[in-house]
């Protein structure tokens, strides 16, 4: 197998020899009947860091946003999200055909909007209309290349919400980095909202796993939904304590991954035959714009080349993670100034 550098996402990485001794030695029971100490200890950990009641920890991000769109609406609901969010693009209309939910959306292309923003497309209290139900906030945001959601915005959605009567979902798959980025604690981070997704195998670094979480209420609701969609599992005290490992020694190493980021940023900003927003770097995630070129057809040049990425469009994406280091961010450098001089 030819060796690449792979820079497609932070899903790509894997257990460091630390986290596989930690998982190794993992204490394990029947989680379904609740007898595996190895979760719940994750459970309460991930909890107290998001100042929430409760956490479930599930196989995975989508299954975590899923349980959330579920318990927090019924069949005919609208939520209201950016065009570009996670649940909406990438879950393969998973609200609609498990939930039975639409979606009515914002458009910009820093993935964050506020209340002036959800108010004048809320749906009147008329029984033509879907009832409005919920607000979905992704941060940060994936596909606008790692954007951070303004707090500020973010408390103006939580008022609106207070006097509508909806409910407020945060997506923090990477909510991590946010909280690296921004100075902000995770559980400020996610003070305003009803209920909070993150993933434990994006930045963290870990093989498997996420968490949703919020009141004991909540959660209550989510266990029952988990075990419908095939969620719940027996020994998988295993994978949590990679969850374990990676919160207290993961979190902090995210400033490196956002470092590298920007040094790659900073390259393709003098490359002409890319257009970038340096602005918008603000994470671990790089989008940059390949047009005329098809981002497809700059992949597949840098693929040759040994640097692998994605795309969508006309743009491409490379994220930085627990995997690549100084070096490689050097190489990946070189073989984007040597394909496309």
């Amino acid at each position: 197998m030819p060796t690449f550098l792979d820079f497609r996402s932070d899903t790509v990485t894997r257990p460091t020899p630390a986290m596989r001794k930690a998982m190794f030695e993992a204490e394990v029971g029947d989680d379904v009947f609740g007898d595996d100490p190895t979760i719940r200890h994750l459970e309460e950990r991930v909890a107290e860091l998001l100042g929430k009641e409760r956490a479930l920890f599930v196989p995975s991000g989508t299954m975590a946003n899923q349980i959330a769109v579920n318990c927090h609406t019924s069949p005919g609901d609208e939520l209201y999200c950016h065009s570009g969010a996670h649940v909406l693009n990438f879950e393969g209309g998973a609200m609609a055909m498990l939930s039975g939910v639409s979606a009515a959306t914002i458009e910009n292309s820093h993935g964050s909007f506020s209340a002036a923003d959800v108010e004048p497309i809320l749906r009147p209290n008329d029984h033509h209309y879907a009832p409005s139900r919920l607000i979905w906030v992704e941060n940060s945001a994936n596909r606008s290349g790692g954007t951070i959601f303004p707090q500020e915005s973010v408390n103006s959605l939580r008022e609106l919400a207070d006097r509508k009567g909806l409910a407020m979902h945060l997506d923090g798959a990477r909510i991590w980095n946010v909280a690296i980025a921004t100075g902000k604690s995770e559980k400020e981070l996610a003070a305003p909202f009803d209920s909070i997704s993150v993933c434990l195998s994006k930045g963290l670094g870990c093989p498997v796993g996420s968490l949703v979480a919020g009141s004991a209420g909540f959660i209550d609701k989510a266990h029952r939904a988990r075990k419908r969609f095939g969620g719940g599992m027996r020994q998988a005290g295993f994978l949590a304590a990679a969850g374990l490992y990676a919160l207290e020694n993961h979190r902090a190493r995210l400033a490196d991954d956002h470092r590298r980021a920007k040094r790659i940023a900073l390259a393709v900003a003098e490359m002409k035959a890319f257009r970038i927003d340096l602005e918008k770097i603000e994470t671990n995630i790089v989008l940059f714009d390949a047009a005329p070129m098809q981002g497809s057809e700059a992949v597949a040049k840098l693929r040759e080349q040994g640097l692998l990425a994605t795309s969508f469009g006309s743009k491409v994406r490379m994220v930085c993670h627990l995997d690549v280091d100084d070096a490689a961010v050097d190489k990946a450098i070189g073989i984007l100034q040597k394909t496309f001089k």
